[in-house]
């Protein structure tokens, strides 16, 4: 941190909690490789025990390649499905062409409905 203009800002993962047979995770704010850590601990440990993770990206203002490179391990290793990502990400995703691999969905209701 520069120490210059930091605000604190609470951790960038809220609640997680079960949905169905699956597990949803929200997460909010910007996340890169300096606050990614929560994120991926909470969705690693959700991919553990759980099929079906939803990530609830509604809240998340800004996502680097490392928050790009977690989603797509993740991918790996679990049904992962992005429920209402914004515009930044929405580009993010469809100018690396993770759109077309990621499973993403306008609502967590619509991503814990898909088949």
């Amino acid at each position: 941190m520069s120490g210059f203009g930091d605000v604190y800002q609470p951790g960038v993962v809220g609640d997680g909690y079960p949905a169905g047979d699956g597990w949803v995770v929200a997460a909010h704010g910007e996340l890169d490789q300096d606050t990614l850590e929560p994120l991926e601990e909470a969705l690693t440990s959700a991919a553990g025990r759980h099929s079906l993770v939803v990530l609830d990206a509604g809240s998340i203002t800004f996502g680097d390649s490392s928050f790009l490179n977690l989603l797509l391990r993740l991918h790996h290793l679990t049904g992962l499905r992005i429920a209402a990502p914004g515009e930044q990400l929405r580009r993010l995703f469809a100018v690396t062409g993770a759109d077309t691999v990621l499973s993403l969905y306008a609502s967590v209701e619509d991503a814990l409905a898909a088949a």
